[in-house]
């Protein structure tokens, strides 16, 4: 029986806990993407994580979505990135980026109006924030065959320049409806060509990059995070038969490629989940969603049953930066402020109090 608490080898790292730190939009890079001095405090403080998984991370201007999310495709971003790498690092912990294109969830107003592609000329439901307020999500434009090529090269430069700045490895983002999952899901890929119409043709974008990426970086560093029929951002996957091909077909060429883990979103116990677990000959981070709220009981009860092998926590970790000696320690949480969530600065980001007073860094 595995404990909570105990190391891990993962792809090339070596663990110190089972908890992993998921990736949490927070809106607190510069508007051209770069991460500030307050991120690289903010992931230092939560280095005790046995891994830290970024907020999403676009790999080119034109796959952000949100104001003032961060970048991994200039020189000025490499520099900010590689100062959170070292501040995790100093403070003992383990890192990787996710690569989040955002594809048609997006404006161009949050991107100095650059362009928006997806697998087809279908426009999200719903309004992207902008700094003029909520606006409806325009109608992206299709990705041609001939396009393909470029996109997958800006997923490979990006994961390249996340280990130039001394990250520890990448995620690729293939859940809650962006790009990579555009791909995966029929409403939002209505192709008819080599990269839609059936479920391996739909999986297909989704193994090219991450088969690119680990060519370049080498599989061992190289997660991916997906949300089989979470139905997100209007990427849905309602045939339920449909939907299992398309995972099975994913995660069996995943598998092959030797990646470091599969991350899923969704319920562990659900009969596809599971069977994709088996499938993947590999390590397996649970994230169980937005609702219930993962507490210690829960998380160790997925590691003792063998559901997972890791499990990833957002919200207690935005309010908890010692969450990992909390939780040992059975003390109590500070409660999240959701107010403070997205954009700002240190208030709700830094702030939280840890239960030492003379924490390692600054608060």
């Amino acid at each position: 029986m595995n404990d909570l608490f105990e190391p891990v080898t993962v792809g090339k790292w070596t663990l110190s806990n089972r908890i992993v730190m998921a990736p949490m939009t927070r809106n607190r890079a510069t508007p051209d993407g770069v991460p500030t001095d307050l991120m690289a405090t903010y992931y230092a403080q939560r280095a005790t994580a046995g891994l830290i998984i970024t907020e999403g991370v676009q790999p080119s201007t034109v796959g952000q979505g949100y104001m003032n999310s961060p970048g991994l495709h200039t020189p000025e971003q490499v520099e900010g990135w590689r100062a959170v790498a070292d501040g995790v690092h100093q403070a003992g912990g383990r890192i990787v980026a996710q690569l989040m294109h955002a594809g048609r969830i997006s404006h161009p107003d949050n991107k100095h109006q650059a362009e928006t592609v997806a697998p087809s000329a279908i426009a999200a439901p719903g309004e992207m924030f902008t700094a003029t307020g909520p606006q409806p999500h325009p109608t992206p434009r299709a990705l041609t065959l001939a396009d393909i090529p470029g996109v997958i090269d800006e997923y490979v430069q990006a994961a390249c320049n996340a280990i130039d700045a001394g990250m520890d490895g990448i995620e690729l983002h293939g859940a809650n409806g962006y790009l990579l999952h555009q791909f995966l899901a029929p409403s939002a890929n209505q192709r008819t060509d080599t990269h839609g119409g059936s479920p391996q043709a739909r999986a297909r974008f989704v193994i090219e990059v991450a088969q690119a990426v680990s060519d370049a970086i080498g599989s061992e560093r190289v997660g991916i995070r997906i949300s089989p029929a979470i139905n997100l951002h209007g990427a849905l996957e309602s045939d339920p038969e449909a939907t299992a091909a398309t995972y099975r077909t994913l995660v069996d060429a995943l598998s092959d490629m030797g990646l470091a883990y599969l991350h899923t979103i969704g319920d562990p116990a659900s009969e596809l989940i599971t069977d994709l677990a088996h499938r993947f000959a590999g390590i397996h981070i649970v994230s169980n969603g937005w609702d219930p709220v993962t507490d210690v009981t829960a998380a160790q009860n997925l590691i003792s049953s063998g559901k997972a092998d890791l499990v990833a926590v957002g919200r207690a970790f935005i309010a908890n930066p010692d969450l990992v000696h909390r939780w040992q320690t059975g003390a109590d949480l500070n409660q999240p402020d959701g107010t403070t969530f997205y954009g700002g600065d240190h208030r709700g980001y830094t702030d939280y109090p840890t239960l030492s007073d003379d924490a390692a860094y600054p608060l």
